[in-house]
């Protein structure tokens, strides 16, 4: 059997082969992959498409001992070990180097409303508040008696090395093994934040007492290592009910509590009803559309207080996945981009200075936010027609030398962007609206508090009726789950509203797959 050793890479040295041992070496059994050696060796190599081949994002460098100046980048969900493979060194990223240098949004709108915790007590007394979503985690440590956030923090989701998207997650966890891996390494990650906040911030754990968990459904099933299969399978009917359930293993006070906030259904949870909350969604008169951009396109229409709910899967993309120099929101990153009517182009990126053809921070990569500002405007200049093809026979288009769109690429973003476009209008079909009766749109969520207005309408995710009227409210989801946690009147209030929300499947309407092609346009 082949001995492997696995290295994570550090590259802040630039030397690519410079690196740290990540556990005891492995004898891998012949006939599996790298991915599979190195996940039954504890080591973690990033496949947020779960070993399907399809996201990239495993390429690992591997150094056989029978030749040691010759090295390969290689797939590890794609690479075979056998025996005649030998004995090799395998270097992997460093998957929580990112979490130093992410761009995560943790602040967000709120409301004001009086201290009524559901813990009091004479000694020092915190809540935990956790925002899981489904790339990202933000936490922050709240003073229940002064409603002050002692510390707050955020990190990439571990999750998302498993699987990157909720259906993916429904499946993964499936199995008894797989839902133990993806609850375990979650927990594990809230509880190494909550150490960090905790040394910071001079607090002591075992005063937090209790911890409202915003995020949505599948995102609290896999939290509470509850298996989430009803949520994949017809009727997609979710069982968690509002209310507390004990301590899952977080390292905080030992009979501490975790409160579920009310979700509305299997795939519109606790991270919209805290939005709601949040923006005082309903009790505002007129028309106003709440629309969480992501992974899952989440949507809450309000007519003069009327709730109604849906939700489309919009896909990766807009986290960088499936998307040729797609990257999280980290350090090397095209954060935000344009191009004058000469050809001139400019952009920021992540961590360095802005950049431009000359001179400038030279960037690693495009995250979601760059991604719709590079779309929007090569659309708007005429590079790509409202079809979604190239305007001349190139089929990419290059940043840098090394940053490009691909065709495939802005295939991606047609897609995600008509999913949402699509959902809106059915929605608003569904109430017997149109878009010009539409008053406000709130924008929530870390990754939509980076977009611009002006992207998300040359791309046609919003009709150009919106403009003027869009609102970025942050990351409700936090700020909505502090509330939560910090006023106990606000609990049964909400419960009481979202039993009153109209719930939509868009898929179900016979009309659905034509309106989705009608809004692939740009």
């Amino acid at each position: 059997m082949p001995y492997i050793s696995f290295f994570i890479e550090d590259k802040t040295n630039k030397t690519s082969l410079n690196a740290r041992s990540a556990g005891e070496p492995f004898f891998a059994v012949d006939g599996i992959t790298l991915l599979e050696a190195s996940r039954a060796a504890g080591t973690m190599i990033e496949s947020p498409c779960n070993g399907n081949g399809t996201c990239g994002k495993c390429k690992v460098i591997i150094l056989h001992n029978d030749d040691p100046s010759y090295t390969e980048k290689v797939p590890a969900c794609r690479t075979k070990i056998t025996g005649e493979s030998g004995d090799m060194c395998v270097f992997i990223p460093d998957y929580k180097a990112e979490n130093d240098t992410l761009n995560i949004t943790s602040e967000g709108i709120s409301f004001n409303y009086t201290l009524h915790p559901f813990i009091t007590k004479e000694t020092p007394c915190y809540g935990l508040v956790v925002d899981i979503g489904t790339t990202t985690l933000a936490l922050s440590i709240i003073d229940a008696k002064t409603g002050k956030a002692a510390a707050s923090i955020s990190s990439l989701n571990p999750q998302a090395a498993y699987a990157q998207d909720v259906l993916s997650r429904i499946q993964f966890a499936s199995t008894a093994e797989g839902l133990k891996t993806l609850h375990g390494c979650l927990v594990r990650q809230i509880n190494e934040m909550i150490g960090k906040m905790a040394s910071n911030a001079g607090v002591k754990k075992e005063n937090i007492y209790e911890v409202v968990y915003s995020g949505n459904t599948t995102m609290l099933y896999l939290a509470c290592g509850i298996d989430p299969a009803p949520l994949g399978k017809y009727p997609y009917t979710s069982n968690i009910k509002a209310g507390h359930i004990k301590n899952t293993g977080l390292d905080i006070a030992p009979d501490a509590l975790v409160y579920l906030p009310p979700v509305i259904s299997a795939y519109v949870g606790a991270d919209i009803t805290s939005g709601i909350l949040a923006t005082g969604l309903a009790g505002r008169r007129g028309t106003v559309i709440f629309i969480d951009i992501g992974t899952n396109g989440e949507m809450v229409i309000a007519h003069n207080g009327q709730l109604a709910a849906s939700s489309t899967a919009a896909g990766p993309c807009f986290e960088g996945m499936n998307i040729s120099c797609g990257m999280r929101a980290a350090r090397g990153a095209i954060e935000t981009f344009t191009r004058s009517d000469d050809g001139t182009i400019s952009y920021n990126v992540i961590g360095g200075a802005e950049g431009a053809e000359e001179g400038g921070s030279p960037p690693t990569g495009i995250c979601g936010s760059g991604l719709l500002d590079i779309t929007g405007e090569l659309v708007r200049t005429g590079v790509i027609e409202k079809s979604g093809r190239f305007a001349d026979a190139k089929k990419t288009f290059y940043i840098t030398d090394n940053v490009f769109l691909s065709q495939k690429d802005v295939r991606q973003v047609q897609l995600a962007k008509a999913a949402i476009r699509c959902g809106i209008e059915m929605l608003l079909e569904k109430l017997y609206l149109t878009p010009q009766d539409v008053d406000a749109v709130i924008i929530a969520g870390s990754f939509g508090y980076h977009l611009n207005e002006k992207s998300l309408i040359n791309i046609g995710l919003l009709p150009e009726i919106f403009a003027g009227k869009i609102e970025f409210a942050g990351n409700t989801s936090l700020s909505g789950g502090t509330a939560f946690l910090l006023n106990t009147e606000l609990r049964s209030g909400m419960e009481n509203i979202v039993k009153q929300v109209q719930k939509v499947e868009l898929a179900d309407d016979p009309e659905f797959e034509n309106k989705f092609v009608a809004c692939m346009s740009f």
